[in-house]
């Protein structure tokens, strides 16, 4: 799992590794030579380099590079933008050292524009960024463009220039990158959308960062997730078990016309391994929500309408015996049903999730979670997210990461924040970044999907972090399975349910 830094946490971290004995100049070289070597991969044969640099470190990493690159006899352009005597510290001395070796960086003629075969280095701007891109940066930024429109490949340093280190929000203008080396450290800008994509294919960089500077990085930090750290939070199963072992869940939902959403939570739910799963519904659903599979079984609310306060008794008594409950998906809801969620939440004693409807219940009855007897895992799109917090969808987006954690920290839940790259907030305010899933994903009915797989793996005893940080990842490797097979125009949320089964085979689980 590597952590993913702010722009301040990794200032702190460089100056650290000086005080450990790695001096910056050190770091400006290797960081250089990895750029290098990553701008000679990308070139076709007798391809131009075209280095363009900022008055910063990145600009000091640029000026290395076009050093090196005319060590090894390739066709070099290098500007800058300003002059060399703002330079300062090892920028500076690299400026020095690239004229001693007969290299002026000077304005790059319009006539010697890139294309096919070149190479653009990006050593612009880097995480210090604090505002858009204007004068010669913006200007050289809207070059590289051009020349990537051209047929260049793009290797920026560290972050495309113009991308927010901190948020993944691109400024205005900003790079488009093909390759991103990220020196030391992944950012978090690099690796939540759209940052990402802007990004292209990222690579972590060891440029000799000495692990005791890592001491730096203390309280609860944004991690990504990688496969490894996924896999080892799904137990086998046991040869002497039984269905028993592997938990009941209940889910509360569906309701007429939207039985499809209880039924793929269902679904879902014995797919994610549970041993039972049961559908309480009004009696017009449950029949539809049946017929979906004859493993499915079910329990009629015998009133009618939303749920509300008539429903308690039944439901606290169909959650007996359960080791896991999945509340929302498909119900209908009207004034009087937070009365019952709050209610059911505080008498309910195992693990719960709370998606759709439900937690459209919870708009401004938030105090209902601190009085909750069980744990919960709250799995809100951007637009659940907005109403929760009575923001618009577009605030959400632009600040996804720090509203997961304080969410999350501030009433004590698991919170997954569905999208590109979904979020897992611990209730420390931790948070995970998941990798995978991809755009045919947007469509109706996945995300009830991914609430009857953390209810599964709730009910098989995983706790809310690890059915979240697991849910998540299945869910999403799960689509990229379908995408494979049908590509992304046409992929439906019951493709995922196969595709579960199958993230299952591969891992031996």
């Amino acid at each position: 799992m590597k952590r993913a830094l702010t722009a301040a946490e990794m200032r702190s971290v460089d100056a650290a590794s000086a005080d450990h004995g790695m001096p910056g100049s050190v770091l400006m070289e290797n960081a250089g030579e990895a750029l290098t070597q990553a701008a000679l991969k990308e070139a076709g044969q007798g391809g131009r380099f075209f280095v363009l640099c900022g008055l910063g470190n990145n600009g000091g990493d640029g000026l290395v590079v076009a050093r090196k690159l005319g060590g090894h006899g390739r066709s070099v352009f290098v500007e800058l933008t300003g002059e060399g005597t703002a330079l300062q510290h090892d920028a500076a001395r690299n400026f020095d050292a690239l004229v001693a070796c007969g290299v002026t960086p000077a304005p790059i003629p319009p006539e010697l524009g890139a294309g096919q075969g070149d190479v653009v280095v990006d050593a612009l701007l880097g995480t210090g960024l604090s505002r858009a891109p204007e004068g010669r940066i913006a200007e050289a930024i809207g070059r590289i463009s051009a020349w990537r429109a051209a047929g260049a490949r793009v290797v920026s340093a560290d972050l495309p220039s113009g991308l927010d280190s901190d948020t993944g929000l691109p400024l205005s203008p900003c790079v488009t990158a093909d390759v991103t080396l990220s020196f030391g450290y992944v950012k978090r800008g690099q690796v939540i959308e759209p940052g990402a994509s802007r990004c292209g294919r990222l690579e972590i960089i060891d440029i000799g960062i000495p692990r005791a500077a890592e001491k730096v990085l203390t309280g609860a930090g944004v991690y990504l997730l990688e496969e490894s750290d996924v896999r080892g939070r799904i137990p086998r199963r046991r040869a002497d078990s039984h269905k028993g072992t592997y938990g009941h869940v209940l889910v509360i939902g569906g309701s007429w016309g939207k039985t499809g959403a209880a039924s793929l939570a269902a679904l879902a739910a014995l797919r994610g391994g549970a041993g039972l799963v049961t559908v309480a519904t009004r009696p017009e659903a449950l029949v539809p929500v049946m017929q979906h599979a004859p493993e499915i079984m079910g329990l009629e609310l015998v009133n009618e309408g939303a749920l509300g306060p008539r429903d308690l008794n039944a439901l606290l008594d169909a959650a007996e015996g359960k080791q896991a409950v999945v509340l929302g998906p498909g119900i209908e809801r009207d004034d009087e049903t937070w009365k019952f969620l709050g209610a059911f939440l505080e008498e309910l004693t195992c693990p719960c999730v709370i998606d759709a409807d439900g937690l459209n219940a919870l708009v401004g009855h938030l105090e209902l979670l601190q009085r909750a007897k069980s744990e919960l895992l709250l799995t809100p799109h951007p637009g659940e997210m907005a109403r929760l917090l009575n923001l618009t969808t577009p605030e959400v987006q632009k600040n996804r990461v720090a509203l997961t954690s304080a969410f999350a920290k501030d009433h004590q839940v698991v919170l997954v924040l569905k999208g590109a790259r979904t979020l897992i907030g611990r209730d420390d305010g931790t948070v995970f970044i998941n990798q995978t899933g991809n755009p045919g994903m947007a469509t109706g009915g996945t995300g009830d999907v991914l609430a009857g797989l953390c209810g599964a793996l709730l009910a098989q005893g995983l706790s809310p972090e690890d059915a979240a940080v697991a849910g998540t990842w299945v869910h999403g490797l799960a689509g990229d399975l379908a995408k494979e097979q049908r590509g992304e125009m046409g992929l439906i949320a019951s493709d995922l349910l196969l595709g579960v089964g199958e993230v299952w085979r591969r891992w031996g689980r």
